[in-house]
């Protein structure tokens, strides 16, 4: 079947957001007194939902978890939400996408509103046809229960007709729960190996080689 819609990631997939989301774990752990000059261990923040993290990592209870995330947003909503950088092509991507006709839809776990607020300080925020990102309230934040809301409004498209474009392990186990196909990028944070464990479709090195393995039908 003919793609006809994509669903990117955001966090390691459309731009690099480590800075911000590190600093920000970071302030969220002093709140409880703990101090972590591990910054690779931080990066385990990037991909999976707030609270799994402080959780697996931490070994926060469930309640000290949703606290830590709120604490974690303090300073992201303020100050770490900008800390990020978007990938070299993207841009260039996007637009080619969708100059070959296809849909383009944003699928992150990352909250809704901070998916949009990113997109409109880097200029894409119209190039989306959708943006679908996590709740504040943790009702949706794991990448099925995204992209079971992104089916809901692009209700018109059937799964093979749709793929996801992502950087970790989170996006290919989630994608193949959702039912659909997932591209992995080599170049976010993820662990390629893992990903071509959990069931990818294809892997895409650099950004601009998007559009053409697309068109191919993968």
């Amino acid at each position: 079947m003919e793609i006809k819609a994509v669903l990117f990631d955001l966090d390691g997939t459309l731009i690099d957001s480590s800075e911000g989301i590190i600093k920000s774990a970071r302030y969220a752990l002093s709140h409880f007194g703990l101090e972590e000059p591990d910054t690779d261990k931080l990066y385990q923040f990037i991909g999976p939902p707030l609270s799994d993290s402080f959780r697996n990592i931490y070994g926060f209870s469930e309640e000290k978890a949703k606290e830590a995330v709120e604490v974690y947003r303090r300073r992201y909503n303020k100050t770490g939400i900008f800390e990020c950088r978007l990938y070299p092509g993207v841009e260039e991507c996007i637009k080619t996408l969708k100059r070959q006709g296809l849909r383009i839809g944003m699928a992150s776990s990352k909250p809704e509103q901070s998916c949009r607020r990113i997109l409109e300080h880097f200029g894409i925020l119209d190039l989306f046809d959708e943006v679908v990102g996590a709740t504040f309230d943790g009702t949706r934040d794991k990448k099925e229960e995204v992209l079971q809301e992104a089916f809901r409004r692009w209700e018109d498209l059937s799964l093979d007709q749709m793929c996801l474009i992502g950087d970790t392990v989170y996006d290919a186990k989630g994608a193949a729960r959702a039912g659909i196909s997932c591209i992995a990028v080599t170049y976010g944070f993820g662990d390629l190996e893992e990903m071509k464990k959990a069931g990818i479709a294809a892997v895409c090195e650099k950004i601009g080689e998007l559009p053409a393995l697309i068109e191919r039908n993968l």
